[in-house]
């Protein structure tokens, strides 16, 4: 299944508010309730918590990839939250633990073991994306959800001639 398939501009928000990890989660998860992606707020966060135990998901350059299995999960896809203000999250990337994230790619995704299977696919291939550093910046910057969804989709070519500041982004631990 490729990206473009789990991607909706209905649950990507560029402007999500909220002064911490928790608030930003709620924020993504109402999103998706609203959009009819997982039918129990509480349940889906909860299960996202029990992942996000397992290991940080903060992966560098501001961005972090929140993801889990959830029975409150009804349709599989991805939040996308720009957020107002940097948000303090859990990342093998500094001395502390902890980065500042802007951009969150909050996985959808339900208990069942094959939707698992396919999603781990797709979040192997988001997080591989999102090692283009012009891509980054580029998603930093979109001005529509739209722009969101072609940046992800397009080929690194098409980003060729940005100039980025050098940051290093580690692999994610993908595992469910």
């Amino acid at each position: 299944m490729p990206l473009i398939d789990i991607l909706n501009e209905e649950i990507i928000d560029l402007a999500v508010e909220g002064n911490s990890k928790d608030e930003v989660l709620r924020y993504l998860a109402n999103d998706l309730l609203k959009a009819g992606y997982i039918d129990d707020v509480d349940q889906f966060v909860s299960d996202i918590y029990l992942r996000e135990a397992e290991g940080p998901t903060g992966m560098g350059s501001h961005i972090s990839i929140p993801h889990g299995k959830s029975f409150s999960v009804r349709r599989n896809g991805i939040a996308i939250g720009r957020t107002l203000n940097p948000i303090r999250w859990e990342s093998g990337m500094s001395d502390d633990g902890y980065q500042d994230t802007r951009l969150i790619f909050l996985f959808c995704v339900s208990a069942d073991e094959e939707f698992a299977r396919n999603h781990m696919l797709l979040l192997s291939e988001l997080a591989g994306k999102l090692g283009n550093d012009a891509r980054v910046a580029r998603l930093s910057e979109a001005t529509s959800k739209q722009e969101v969804i072609d940046l992800i989709c397009c080929d690194d070519e098409a980003l060729e001639g940005v100039e980025v500041e050098d940051e290093e982004i580690v692999d994610l631990d993908i595992d469910f």
